[in-house]
């Protein structure tokens, strides 16, 4: 389970050093993608295969499945950590992410988000003052 808000800096090559105590769940591989509001998504490599499937199952008839499903497995590049626990981010995502230095790692029980820096901060600042709204707007969903 991947739990947590780590900060950590791109070295000049792009590559991320993914916080220690998730490392091992990641050892098998794992797929980076664009995610929303311009973070970045990383899967272990089987819950990605979940992920895919069912992305691919949904209709493309309906504009905004195929929108969604052609940004993110276009996206979707396959990564390996090295020996320090780092993964190189691709040029395109780091572009899309707008991470070019500091970056803050989020655990999202299923898969971790990577976020530059002050768009995170201002996310979550933001989200932190409506979250009263927030659980209001979910209570039907049993949250």
């Amino acid at each position: 389970m991947f739990i947590g808000e780590f900060r950590h800096n791109l070295d000049e090559k792009g590559r991320l050093a993914i916080p220690a105590k998730f490392r091992n769940k990641l050892a098998e591989g794992c797929v980076v993608t664009r995610g929303v509001d311009n973070c970045l998504e990383i899967y272990p490599s089987d819950i990605w295969q979940k992920k895919a499937s069912k992305l691919a199952s949904l209709p493309i008839s309906q504009k905004d499945a195929r929108a969604y499903v052609r940004l993110t497995l276009s996206g979707a590049m396959q990564l390996d950590l090295d020996k320090q626990g780092r993964v190189t981010l691709p040029d395109y995502l780091r572009r899309y992410g707008k991470i070019n230095k500091k970056s803050v790692v989020v655990g999202l029980y299923d898969h971790l988000e990577v976020w530059e820096e002050n768009e995170w901060d201002k996310f979550r600042s933001n989200t932190e003052k409506q979250s009263a709204d927030i659980v209001e707007n979910l209570k039907d969903l049993g949250i």
